[in-house]
């Protein structure tokens, strides 16, 4: 099991992404908008600046859902590559056939 305090800084993480999507997305494109003049677009670069940093989704760390795990991680099935062998060994995950000779 990964510390518990990471597993919930990063939870913590992903819901203040959640709360500022829209308000990161409306001054990113206006930061962005080549129509508008140079001190608008510096204007909004500026209040981005003052979001805090935790509310960029690139800040997320994708983790084991199972052990909070964070190398390994197989997207596709939210897990390390320790919790799919574990589980898939159990026959636990539905559709996986492990082999073993």
């Amino acid at each position: 099991m990964a510390k518990k305090s990471s597993v919930e800084k990063n939870k913590h993480r992903e819901k203040l992404v959640k709360q500022y999507a829209a308000r990161r997305k409306r001054l990113k494109a206006l930061a962005e908008d080549q129509n508008l003049s140079a001190e608008e677009r510096f204007a909004a670069r500026l209040k981005l600046a003052e979001l805090p940093r935790n509310s960029s989704a690139t800040r997320i760390r994708n983790r084991c859902e199972v052990t909070g795990r964070p190398r390994a991680f197989i997207g596709k099935m939210k897990m390390s590559r320790i919790a799919v062998r574990d589980l898939g060994s159990r026959g636990q995950i539905p559709g996986l056939v492990k082999s073993s000779w």
